[in-house]
């Protein structure tokens, strides 16, 4: 899984796959999701994320993660 935050559009993408996205649905306003061609969600975009999302911080806890890189 990656998050990715675009200041200049102020949007957050999160990956939560490495599959190619073939369609997207729009859940909410500004928040889309995107999914492979099997149909799994492959990821979230937030757009607007400094309103929709509180991204001052990244809280990781009891996840079963081998390793965490930051980038």
């Amino acid at each position: 899984m990656k998050l990715a935050y675009d200041a200049a559009t102020d949007s957050l993408y999160i990956h939560l796959a490495e599959r190619v996205a073939v369609t997207s649905e729009e859940v909410h306003d500004g928040i889309v999701l995107d999914y492979d061609d099997e149909g799994s969600l492959v990821g979230i975009d937030v757009q607007h994320a400094s309103r929709n999302a509180d991204i001052d911080k990244l809280v990781v806890g009891n996840l079963p993660f081998p390793e965490i890189v930051a980038a």
